[in-house]
């Protein structure tokens, strides 16, 4: 009778008397069940769920520490921060999700309304207001002297009328009809994109741009807020390394920059968590504009008392730092990023 048995993943040969593979660590027995199947499937969440919890405390209460714990090599007893913030941004942009869908559905409703509409004035109410003008002209005329008006300046009605007449002409709503009548005769694309304007020089980017601005036409706006919303994960995601980047700056010489990573992760973990709140509560009772803004400037005091615990920096010093990075996030790394979201969002649309 054999003595030994034979792992079926690495396929190395052990003792029966153990219970594990000392190569790969499969178990040896590997009958696999229903409830073996799902007795490890929970067991593995609860173990992860333990570690969230034990995580979890101490981000919310105790700013910093989590990370400053991480950093000094207490590890093992908390969840990761690389996988704490994808949990997190997961679960946050989810919640994110449905109100992203309301205001799709209201923004799809509006450009569908706006773009039902004549953006020039009905080519008999031109023609109205310039007999208007006409006899208004007439009437000045016949009573100059009363109305004390030379003739020289009666001329301005005619400048008037004149660009009214060019504007009738030349409207958008003149071009959207020709551009309407070649997408009802399912036009090539070159044909609509030269009415646009693309010339036969221009480059592929310009293409690329009129394509996507006609596809926006044609479908009256519908889905663009969704488009925007899908790529903000991956721009949150690159904008991690620009705020470590920053803490670099402002703390040169107390770490390295993955511990700045680190501590990353974390304080954007809480960013995500804390919004997720926020989210929970404004669509049960509904929280004041001004409530949401105090809300928001609590992550600065947050990130001051982080700066304290993580770095064992001096109050002033965390305080002056917080602010600082703080601004320079909001009023430069921000609005850099969400152009760049926009400018995504249209050539993905």
């Amino acid at each position: 009778m054999s003595t030994t048995n034979q792992c079926k993943n690495c396929e190395q040969s052990f003792e029966k008397s153990f219970d594990y593979c000392p190569y790969c660590g499969q178990e040896a027995a590997d009958n696999l069940t229903f409830g073996v199947l799902f007795s490890n499937t929970i067991g593995n969440y609860f173990a992860v769920d333990a570690r969230f919890f034990k995580s979890f405390i101490p981000l919310m209460t105790k700013p910093g520490i989590l990370a400053r714990l991480f950093v000094d090599g207490k590890r093992l007893s908390y969840l990761h921060p690389a996988q704490f913030y994808l949990f997190i941004s997961v679960v946050f942009f989810f919640a994110f999700s449905f109100t992203v869908r309301k205001a799709d559905d209201s923004l799809n409703k509006t450009f569908k309304k706006e773009f039902s509409k004549e953006s020039a004035l009905d080519p008999e109410e031109i023609k109205k207001d310039s007999i208007g003008l006409e006899i208004a002209k007439k009437a000045l005329t016949n009573n100059a002297g009363l109305s004390k008006i030379a003739k020289k300046d009666l001329k301005v009605f005619d400048s008037v009328m004149s660009a009214e007449q060019k504007s009738s002409k030349n409207s958008f709503s003149f071009k959207r009809k020709q551009l309407d009548s070649l997408i009802a005769i399912e036009a090539p694309l070159e044909e609509k994109l030269k009415f646009m304007g693309l010339e036969e020089g221009d480059s592929g980017i310009t293409k690329k741009f009129l394509t996507q601005i006609l596809k926006f036409y044609e479908q009256k706006g519908g889905g663009i807020l969704k488009t925007l919303y899908d790529t903000i994960p991956i721009t949150m995601f690159l904008m991690l390394p620009l705020f470590a980047f920053l803490l670099k700056i402002f703390y040169w010489k107390r770490g390295t920059f993955a511990h700045h990573m680190v501590f990353s992760f974390y304080f954007f973990t809480f960013v995500f968590t804390s919004c997720c709140f926020l989210i929970l509560i404004n669509s049960i009772v509904g929280i004041p504009i001004w409530l949401q803004i105090l809300f928001f400037f609590s992550f600065i005091i947050y990130l001051i008392l982080a700066f304290r615990n993580f770095y064992k920096s001096s109050w002033i010093g965390a305080l002056l730092k917080g602010f600082f990075v703080s601004y320079i996030y909001v009023i430069i790394i921000i609005p850099f990023a969400l152009s760049g979201i926009i400018l995504v969002s249209i050539f993905l649309y």
